[in-house]
């Protein structure tokens, strides 16, 4: 029963973080409240959460991971690809390397291996945290999609860093040319295995599907399943189990491209999935609040390991590790981006020098959240012979305060950045997505007309099926005319006034339909149907009005 009132008290602290982030007078980032709910809880209570470090790497990460995968933009992740490339890889590297002889160099005590592994579980960052900063001062998309790549890719080497250094501080040995071959077995290994999980799994649903039916809710289960199912294959042959899960959700978009799920699956495991990432991403925020107190209260036994007496030399050394980790990412942005003009300019291609703001900015925006905290936690308790592992709880002391420093310093500095800066204007969805659409409805019209005229072949009675099939095509050609009108109106005048104006419509539809039901005027099934087409509507025209 204590279990079960702890993981309560969690899931409601989840629930009541977003409502009261909403009810503050200023902007503040929800992981924060989630930190601070959770510090409220460890010092209310005697019970403290102990979870093993893999049960805990295992339960969070490939869920989250393979979610991300799934569902960040392809096209634009592809269009940004050196880009992230370079961030979620070449910065991690260099991360690892750097940060790892300084906090070496800081805290003698810790051994090299050991800084190594807090500084690969500090270099990975987290985009849902900076969505959460962000909210009342938008990112612009393609830095937003160039961040979420980054954190899909940094995740993972991230953590096989941490993986080739606490191997290390294990054996006490590290081999440059072993772990080199070690990385592309577990790199490449966890790839494929990922892949082909997804592919095998999404091919025999199809065949069971198309032979007895589809069921929703274990389609939706399945979907749950597949990421765990990786990673533990993974794991098994000792590969990467977290970028098994990368490949299984990044495979997953392309698998269902040509085996469709039904609409009202895909509606409903989209809305799983949501509460997923929403629960899983706040019950980490708030285990990290949770275990605040007692970190904070073993603080001088901590700050005792390093050759000191006070602990505000904690605060000094997290400092220096924030400050340390933004430095080394403003120049990396920095060369990046130098590079990528010089690129350009030999192609021939014109390319204005950002802003200095736009670079500080994507510096910034780098906060560490949850998969640090993950990785931190899954250090080993002891070593191969028994003995406690060296300055561990030091290690998570300083990722912890790396997380709640880097979300205080990204939720100050990030809407001042942000605020006025001149970006390159986006592209126009609105013109794709209603050409899409003609197109569509035309390839309809097509294939009611082939039906139509096979019918009459096979059947006779050619006037019935003109006349059904005519009344279905009207529809179809109604829609064109109407998109071809919309899109030479929207270009005379604007796409937000036409939103506007539908939101006005579809809101005053919902209120005659909630007046007609309340009168009983109508049917509860009528109504439940008519309620999610208001739905889809306006979240479509709020989401292109935003």
């Amino acid at each position: 029963m204590e279990t079960v009132s702890i993981v309560l008290f969690l899931l409601l602290a989840v629930v009541v973080s977003g409502a009261v982030a909403r009810m503050m007078p200023f902007s503040i980032p929800t992981p924060l409240v989630q930190i601070v709910l959770g510090g409220v809880i460890g010092m209310s209570t005697s019970h403290r959460v102990e979870l093993d470090p893999e049960l805990f790497l295992f339960l969070f990460l490939p869920p989250l991971l393979f979610l991300d995968g799934w569902r960040i933009p392809k096209d634009e992740l592809f269009k940004d690809a050196s880009t992230v490339v370079e961030l979620a890889l070449g910065l991690v590297l260099m991360t690892v390397i750097g940060m790892g002889f300084l906090i070496h160099w800081m805290i003698p005590a810790m051994p090299l291996a050991v800084a190594f592994a807090l500084a690969a579980v500090v270099s990975p960052t987290d985009p849902i945290a900076v969505s959460a900063i962000a909210a009342r001062v938008p990112i612009p998309k393609r830095m937003m999609h160039i961040l979420e790549g980054e954190s899909l890719l940094n995740d993972a080497s991230g953590l096989v860093c941490l993986r080739f250094a606490v191997a290390a501080a294990l054996t006490g040995t590290f081999s440059a040319g072993s772990a080199t071959l070690n990385f592309l077995w577990v790199a490449g290994g966890g790839l494929a295995i990922g892949v082909v999980v997804t592919l095998v799994v999404t091919r025999v649903k199809a065949w069971v599907t198309k032979r007895w039916g589809e069921d929703t809710g274990s389609q939706i289960l399945v979907s749950l399943l597949i990421p765990f199912g990786s990673y533990l294959l993974a794991e098994h042959f000792h590969a990467s189990g977290i970028l098994a899960a990368v490949s299984a959700g990044v495979t997953m978009t392309y698998a269902e491209i040509s085996r469709q799920a039904l609409a009202v699956t895909r509606m409903r495991r989209n809305s799983v999935w949501d509460m997923i990432q929403f629960t899983l991403n706040g019950i980490i925020f708030v285990l990290l609040g949770e275990q605040m107190p007692g970190i904070l209260a073993g603080a001088r036994q901590t700050v005792a390991v390093t050759g000191h007496s006070e602990a505000w030399w904690l605060a000094i050394y997290t400092l220096a590790i924030v400050a340390g980790l933004a430095t080394l990412r403003f120049v990396w942005v920095w060369a990046s981006l130098k590079l990528t003009i010089l690129r350009k300019a030999k192609r021939g291609v014109g390319v204005q020098t950002p802003d200095w703001r736009l670079i500080a900015a994507t510096s910034v925006a780098g906060v560490r959240g949850a998969i640090t905290l993950a990785g931190v936690l899954t250090l080993p308790l002891t070593l191969n012979d028994g003995t406690p592992f060296p300055t561990r709880d030091l290690a998570i002391f300083l990722a912890a305060g790396v997380i709640v420093v880097s979300l205080v310093l990204a939720s100050i500095a990030l809407p001042f950045l942000l605020k006025g800066l001149a970006m390159p204007p986006e592209p126009a969805r609105q013109a794709e997505e209603d050409s899409t659409r003609i197109a569509v409805a035309e390839a309809a019209i097509q294939a009611i007309e082939r039906h139509q005229h096979a019918l009459a072949e096979t059947h006779g009675e050619a006037d019935i099926f003109a006349d059904a099939g005519g009344q279905v095509m009207t529809l179809y050609r109604e829609r064109i005319e109407g998109l071809s009108e919309r899109q030479s109106a929207e270009a005379r005048t604007g796409d937000r006034l036409l939103r506007d104006f539908r939101l006005v419509g579809v809101r005053a539809e919902r209120a005659a339909l909630s007046q007609m039901l309340r009168g009983r005027s109508i049917s509860s099934e009528t109504a439940r149907k008519l309620t999610r087409e208001l739905d889809l509507s306006e979240a479509r025209f709020s989401s292109g009005a935003a």
